[in-house]
């Protein structure tokens, strides 16, 4: 099991989904301090309480990622709680639906400055208190296969993901040696909050879950805690020197062609 004992932790879209979960499992791993974020402030703080009881100190950022000096704000507040940071989980996201002829230039705009302007300002801001304190931090991005192409109707999502992608890598590269890491997961189908409601925003029956669970080749979708285990992981000492990877989180091997039960390459 990895440690994160001592570490000042923060971790975006903490306040449900998969950035809750790695929120709580950092506390439980022994972080010293872990600083969740969003824009619920109720699930925020119930979050930050949660994190507390598991014995690390918390603390909560109201904060929207389309709002830049919002965005700066996260980190100022971690270095004024904590005066240092050792790992930076950029979780946060929005997925809005839309093709290339139904997304606009607003969404477009919107999308790229929450989940691409979002983790640059945030990895930044990180990378400048671990260099003056002399961290050999971590960096986490929670991407999605969707970076590889994605389906049609998250034509912006998927060209944002793609952004990221490249951006854990270019900035993994730029930071070798200052020792600090910069990974990537890139998620599969997941079953959070958003994604229930982005459901049955776009008209998916009730039991869309149960649905997607039965079509899915382990016979369930990602979970929450799935994601923290790994994130977990790549944010200890335990991943060594791993970095600039950009690790597929999927129960499907990307590139490939799968085949339905019963029917093998040679039928095809």
């Amino acid at each position: 099991m990895p440690s994160l004992e001592g570490q000042v932790l923060v971790v975006t879209g903490s306040t449900q989904g998969v950035g809750e979960a790695i929120a709580l499992e950092s506390a439980r791993l022994g972080a010293a301090g872990v600083v969740v974020c969003g824009r619920n402030a109720e699930n925020g703080n119930r979050v930050a309480a949660e994190v507390a009881a598991l014995g690390a100190e918390s603390l909560f950022v109201q904060a929207d990622l389309a709002d830049v000096d919002a965005t700066r704000s996260i980190i100022s507040a971690c270095d004024e709680r904590f005066g240092r940071i050792d790992g930076l989980v950029n979780a946060a996201a929005i997925t809005t639906r839309g093709t290339l002829e139904s997304t606009t230039v607003e969404l477009w705009d919107h999308l790229f400055a929450v989940n691409v302007r979002g983790p640059f300002l945030l990895t930044q801001g990180a990378v400048e208190i671990m260099k003056r304190e002399k961290i050999s931090g971590s960096i986490v991005n929670i991407i999605s296969v969707a970076a590889y192409c994605g389906l049609p109707h998250i034509a912006a999502y998927s060209a944002t993901k793609g952004a990221l992608a490249t951006f854990t890598k270019n900035c993994a590269n730029g930071l070798l040696y200052d020792t600090i890491r910069v990974n990537g997961i890139m998620l599969g189908w997941t079953d959070t909050p958003n994604e229930d409601v982005v459901q049955k925003q776009q008209g998916s029956p009730d039991d869309w879950l149960s649905i997607g669970e039965q079509e899915s080749p382990f016979g369930r979708l990602l979970k929450p805690y799935d994601v923290a285990h790994l994130a977990c992981f790549l944010l200890s000492s335990d991943s060594g020197v791993m970095t600039g990877s950009l690790i597929d989180q999927a129960q499907r091997v990307i590139g490939t062609l799968s085949m339905p039960e019963g029917i093998s390459g040679k039928d095809v």
